[in-house]
């Protein structure tokens, strides 16, 4: 069928007539994209709780370790962005068959994985198949529902992203504590075979389109990979490696730069760029990319800080701690009947904005924090991340995709899910280096502050010597003290400034533009 070009700016298209309601096949079809979505989503954080029982099987220190979950995370954010090129190149359902067969494939190697090299080429291939299911699930609601059902499919497209992040550390934690840390990517057989079907029932074949590889922009493909490869890389591991005093970080940033040169190149010459990297001087669509950034870094970053303040200061296992992370998913699943009704009610501004706030003031709440606080002590924070999250990201979602030309929507979806990623990536590293420095900072004064000579400090580690059964123990109990109370406000450092930068990220929501309300759904093609 064809379709009238859309208007620059505001992404509407008459590909589907007013009033029209979804066939089942459709309805499918979004089925298939959020299973797709949720999937790929949850193994990110899946293997988080299970990390150290996984290194002492395969033999992996817990450096090497690390690189299972980021192989991941790097594979993922390089082929994000590419899905909109390879859906045009291969068709919908060629694409999206094939990443769901590989990502169960590959799933299945990691389970199987005896030896570090294999566990990370499975979490590799898991990266580039898992990633091309994200965007494409944002793409199959713009194509296939009409504009009144789009906020239902977005609604559902939300809750994956939301839910998938901090349900994939509770369910990795209960699998390998009641199961084996196996099953974390068996898993995915059962979920994978159900997509399949889907996939083969309800989206239509399309040709390939061959003829795109004599006018791909291989510069830019080149630059994508080695740039956002390389950028991730250097972030997730950079304070772990001394940063550039490690000469193998010093490579990965020129490789880095190099990549980021030749996509630059890629945009100047080629008639097609493989990203349309021009759609972030839209004003909307800019400010809906760092905006969607900013939800990444509270999302990623506040479900990395609280399992490690509650295994660390409070005794926590993993799975106890992603319960507590899991809190923040409560909200969506309370509000999903009401979203379609607020994203067809409530302005974007006013959602987006409230959502940042709340995102902002649920991590002011948690910069009080004390030795003696537990899981409980987060629960209002993490329901009020979890409205905050469902008002900012689900409004985002739709205007990500409602910002731009029809024809440009697929490119849109890349970009915006690369942005949220990247800004986990950011958020994780920035919160590697200042735990480091913090951490320091207050152990020092901390230690400056207790003066060897007064006679309470005597007096106190005497009657503690005298308690504990000798002066050397009762010094390093002293110490332990000093290091618990540094953490403890090093963490509380961490939310200050999680919610500042939200803060600081707030006011582009003046940027966005009323959601049109009478638009038909956008294309990706």
């Amino acid at each position: 069928m064809s379709s009238p070009a859309a208007s620059p700016g505001t992404g509407q298209t008459s590909g589907q007539t007013s009033g029209r309601k979804a066939d089942a096949s459709a309805w499918l079809a979004v089925a298939a994209g959020t299973l797709g979505a949720l999937m790929a989503t949850l193994d990110i954080s899946i293997v988080n709780s299970s990390l150290p029982t996984i290194q002492g099987e395969i033999g992996a220190s817990g450096t090497e370790g690390t690189w299972i979950a980021t192989a991941y995370l790097v594979a993922e954010i390089i082929i994000i962005p590419l899905s909109s090129w390879l859906e045009k190149l291969l068709g919908l359902r060629t694409l999206l068959l094939a990443a769901a067969g590989l990502f169960t494939l590959f799933s299945v190697m990691c389970g199987l994985s005896t030896t570090l090299p294999m566990m990370i080429v499975g979490r590799i291939g898991q990266g580039f198949t898992g990633g091309a299911l994200i965007p494409t699930a944002m793409t199959i609601i713009a194509t296939r529902l009409p504009r009144e059902q789009q906020p239902v499919g977005n609604a559902l497209f939300g809750a994956t992203a939301i839910l998938g992040p901090v349900l994939g550390p509770v369910l990795g934690g209960w699998l390998t504590e009641n199961v084996s840390w196996h099953y974390s990517f068996f898993l995915n057989v059962p979920v994978g075979i159900a997509l399949i079907t889907l996939l083969l029932v309800a989206v239509p074949y399309e040709r390939p389109k061959v003829e795109l590889l004599a006018e791909a922009d291989w510069l830019g493909i080149l630059g994508m990979a080695l740039g956002l490869g390389g950028l991730t890389v250097v972030l997730e591991e950079g304070e772990r490696e001394q940063w550039f005093s490690s000469p193998d970080i010093r490579w990965l940033a020129v490789v880095s730069l190099l990549g980021f040169i030749l996509l630059a190149i890629g945009q100047w010459r080629a008639r097609h760029p493989v990203i349309q990297l021009r759609l972030l001087r839209d004003r909307q669509f800019g400010s809906v990319a760092l905006m969607a950034m900013a939800v990444g870094v509270a999302l990623y970053g506040t479900a990395y800080v609280i399992p490690q303040f509650l295994a660390g200061i409070a005794g926590y296992n993993s799975l106890q701690s992603g319960v507590i992370v899991l809190l923040s998913g409560v909200p969506m699943i309370l509000m999903m009947p009401f979203t379609p009704l607020l994203m067809r009610t409530v302005d974007i501004r006013l959602a987006v904005g409230v959502g940042l706030l709340l995102l902002a003031a649920s991590a002011f709440m948690e910069t009080d924090l004390s030795p003696l606080s537990y899981g409980g002590s987060f629960v209002a924070s993490q329901l009020m991340r979890g409205i905050g999250t469902v008002l900012a990201m689900l409004f985002l979602n739709q205007a990500a995709i409602r910002s731009v030309p029809a024809s440009q929507a697929g490119d849109a979806a890349g970009i915006y899910s690369a942005a949220r990623n990247l800004g986990g990536s950011l958020a994780l590293a920035s919160i590697a280096v200042i735990q480091d420095q913090r951490l320091w900072l207050h152990s020092r004064r901390l230690e400056e502050s207790i003066s060897a000579n007064a006679e309470l400090v005597q007096s106190s580690m005497a009657t503690q010597a005298h308690l504990l059964g000798g002066p050397d123990i009762a010094i390093r109990l002293l110490g332990s003290t000093i290091q618990m109370q540094a953490l403890t406000m090093t963490y509380a450092d961490l939310f200050w400034l999680l919610g500042v930068a939200i803060l600081c990220i707030t006011p582009l929501v003046l940027f966005l533009r009323p959601l049109p309300t009478n638009a038909a759904p956008v294309a990706a093609h």
